[in-house]
Formats: C-alpha cells, structure tokens, sequence
C-alpha cells in the first residue's frame, strides 16, 4: 500500500459540526498560527531553489509554476501579480493549471490524473534548459504535477516543488524539493487550509526574492509597478515625492511625462 501523504492526517478536532461559531473560528485560527513556524524551518530550502533559480532567469530563463486545483490556483495568482507589481512582462513567471484557464474558476474532473498533460501544456512555450519549472502540489502525489516535472528534467530544465508532505514522490523527482509539512488540516484533507496557506507564503518569499535580486525595487518601493489606476498612480506620486522632495503636482507631471516611477526619479536624479 502507498504511504498516505501527510495532508490526509486527521484532524485534531471532532464533532466540528457540535461547534459553536467562536469555537471554529478559534480553532482555525490557533492552527494557521503554525504555518509561518513551519514555512520557517525550510527556509534554506528555500533559499536553495531561488539561488539557482535565479543564475537561470538571470541568463533570459523564465520560471513555470505547475499546479491542480488549489495548488494551481496559488500558482496563478502569483504568477498573474508580477507584471502589475514588479513591471516585468507576463511571459516571466508563467502559471500553468491542470485542465486549462477554465479550472481556475471551476474544478475540472480528472485534469491532475493526466500525468503528460502538464508537459503538453509546457511545450506551447517552447521551454529551453534556461527555463525553470516549479510543481505545486499539497500531498506532493498529483500526476499532472509529477509527470510535467519529470519530463522538464528529462529536457533540462531545473525543476523544484512545494509539497506539504515530508518524503513525497514529487519531491523524489525534482532538483530542488520544498516540503513543509504543516500537521492535519482543521478539516481531514482540505489542503486549501493549512496547506495552501504554507504554498501561498512560499511562493510569496520566491517571487519577491526573485524580482528584487533581477533588480525590480528600489529600497524598498516597486518602482517599476504598472499604473494602472489612480491607487497606484497616486503611490507612484508619493514615491517621486519621497525620494525627491519635489512638490506633488511636479511629481504628477514627472509621472506622467515619463510613465514609470523609476524613470521619474532617475530624470530628476540626472
């Protein structure tokens, strides 16, 4: 029999039906509290996948995030948030979902069963060795996932996971294995808690890690961040404004002019 993959552990709490509404809440709650404890512990791997990750992008590399249902929709996301925050072009960080663009939205029946589908949906990118692929998947057994990762590494392609299963049979087959293993989720299996929380700050800590050291911020602003609404315009004013200390109107029309915070405060630097 396999080994049943660390998520499916039961859960620490009964009768979750018998709760009162605080109850459940609270009990929720005290078990997110652990995952930043637990995403803790694997910085180094971490730090391991970005290292080599990043020798990759910095050649022109981009860096594929593969993923089924939760797994895949955290993966899109953060892929789909790089071009507005960090300024970079949407072929980057590239989030591929098991049963296409409709299944981020809608579960799409037996699309994480068909383990050379992940590939199939990568080779539409002509992937290089430069490029780097990322499977995403909670109890580190999800075919799509484990098939895409096998094959990139058969092409050359680095490849890494984030299971939140410790020994899985993802990890077994990529260059770079994050797993963090976050305990038995509030309910038995539902890796869209724990699970996706854990998934989601990895993947927060790689792309931030990433965009900054291929040189997106500066100090500590995202200057390089689309404008793409009076929110973000206005921030890209106050942003000239502090490193500047020019007036705010003069700031906008800096903005404006130059269409890019960067470029307003290099001009005004010159």
């Amino acid at each position: 029999m396999n080994k049943i993959p660390d998520t499916e552990q039961t859960s620490r709490y009964d009768h979750i039906e018998q709760m009162s509404t605080n109850e459940i809440l609270t009990a929720i709650n005290q078990e997110d509290a652990t995952v930043a404890l637990s995403v803790q512990k694997v910085i180094p791997q971490i730090e391991m996948f970005i290292q080599q990750a990043l020798s990759r992008m910095q050649t022109g590399g981009r860096l594929f995030y593969i993923g089924s249902g939760t797994s895949g929709r955290l993966g899109v996301v953060d892929a789909s948030e790089c071009p507005p925050t960090f300024g970079v072009s949407d072929d980057v960080i590239i989030a591929l979902i098991a049963g296409g663009d409709g299944a981020i939205r809608k579960a799409v029946e037996h699309a994480e069963d068909a383990e050379t589908a992940a590939w199939s949906d990568l080779s539409a990118f002509h992937p290089t060795d430069k490029d780097v692929v990322l499977g995403i998947a909670a109890s580190g057994t999800t075919p799509y996932v484990i098939g895409g990762v096998k094959a990139a590494s058969e092409a050359g392609l680095l490849t890494g996971c984030i299971a939140c299963s410790e020994n899985s049979p993802l990890g077994e087959v990529v260059n770079c294995k994050i797993e963090v293993p976050v305990g038995p989720e509030f309910i038995t299996g539902s890796t869209r808690m724990k699970s996706g929380t854990a998934q989601k700050m990895i993947l927060n800590m790689i792309s931030t890690t990433l965009m900054v050291k291929l040189g997106r911020i500066k100090g500590n602003k995202m200057v390089d961040m689309q404008l793409t609404n009076k929110k973000l315009h206005d921030r890209g004013v106050r942003m000239i404004v502090n490193a500047s200390g020019l007036e705010a109107d003069e700031a906008a029309r800096l903005l404006d002019n130059h269409g890019s915070v960067r470029a307003a405060i290099d001009a005004v630097s010159k």
